[in-house]
């Protein structure tokens, strides 16, 4: 049993000793302590002896991880999504556990709010689950997964991928989408632009402003960038900070569904009126889209393809197969409603 630091004697039971214990203890990666339980024979007999011991020391005590290593994988998957608040990315779990569930697997969830130190401990913990493999939609880009592929764990992204080469990506072709897009509303009369943006650093973030500013430029405009951070109060704080400082701003193209709603918030306290003051389009297609007053135009994912498409790729790498690394690209499509003056478009 282990104890953590700072932990009282009195009153708190130490907690069970885990495999990054054992591996800290050891001196040697989870990856070798999971070999040694493993009986790999292609260990070093002196890491061996380590790791025996280190596990003698702490009464280590395998349960499921030494079954699913006996069995060489966990009969599940893990589902990583940097906001499960996000219908965009709720319905991407609810398509890959159908599938899983259908192919015999159950489904582990976790939501990093969009924080890369809570993805490496939810891809360790995987890890140390020993899952047969996991559908990553990264907070962080460059997540490091070397103990993933040292355990033989296939990794597929969607909707965001990796800096590390070599992982199966499946992703949206953002920066012609928003780039089209917004030349609609230039070509409809709107000179003043806002685009409500979020997390740059990742490749959501990045392509989609890309797309807006390379519409601005072809058209000789000014660009105008409020930072919503993907998230619904985060972005009508910005979009109510840009009113607020006398922005002319006659349309809005905001980064994903949340901000949206934090956008149309602000614009509505401030008594502006949707399309007739100021026109908004969003990517995503999120259900209640066309139901607000008015109907939202957006820039719909095609997330059910996506998403399927990224099982399959997981199932045939569970299943053995090799072949290189698949990037599939799938484009947005503009659905026009009332949000953005629909006569005007």
């Amino acid at each position: 049993m282990v104890r953590r630091p700072g932990d009282s004697s009195l009153g708190t039971a130490p907690r069970p000793a885990r495999i990054r214990d054992v591996a800290e203890l050891a001196a040697v990666s989870v990856a070798t302590v999971s070999r040694v339980l493993n009986e790999d024979a292609r260990v070093d007999p002196e890491l061996r002896d380590r790791v025996r011991a280190a596990a003698a020391q702490l009464d280590y005590r395998p349960n499921r991880l030494a079954r699913n290593l006996r069995r060489q994988q966990m009969d599940a998957i893990g589902v990583v999504v940097p906001d499960i608040e996000n219908p965009h990315f709720a319905e991407m779990v609810r398509i890959v556990e159908h599938i899983a569930l259908e192919r015999g697997h159950r489904v582990l969830v976790c939501n990093t709010d969009e924080d890369g130190e809570r993805q490496a401990s939810y891809l360790q913990m995987l890890a140390d689950e020993r899952v047969s493999g996991i559908v990553l939609s990264p907070s962080d880009s460059t997540g490091n997964i070397d103990l993933l592929r040292d355990l033989n764990i296939p990794v597929v992204t969607i909707d965001r991928t990796l800096k590390v080469g070599g992982t199966d990506a499946v992703v949206a072709d953002n920066i012609p989408a928003v780039r089209a897009a917004t030349h609609r509303l230039i070509q409809a009369g709107h000179r003043s632009i806002a685009f409500v943006g979020g997390r740059p650093e990742v490749e959501t973030g990045s392509e989609r402003q890309e797309g807006y500013l390379a519409a601005m430029e072809e058209a000789g405009l000014t660009p105008l960038l409020a930072d919503g951070g993907f998230r619904r109060d985060a972005a009508e704080a910005a979009v109510t900070q840009l009113l607020a400082g006398g922005c002319s701003a006659s349309a809005l193209v905001v980064a994903n569904n949340l901000m949206a709603l934090g956008a149309i918030r602000a614009i509505r306290l401030a008594g502006a009126r949707i399309p007739t003051d100021i026109a908004v389009i969003s990517v995503d297609n999120p259900p209640w889209a066309e139901l607000l007053d008015p109907p939202l135009t957006v820039l719909a994912q095609p997330i059910r393809a996506m998403a399927t498409r990224a099982m399959e790729l997981l199932i045939r790498r569970i299943g053995g197969e090799r072949f290189p690394a698949v990037r599939e690209i799938y484009p947005l499509e503009l659905i026009i409603r009332h949000s953005c003056g629909t006569n005007q478009l």
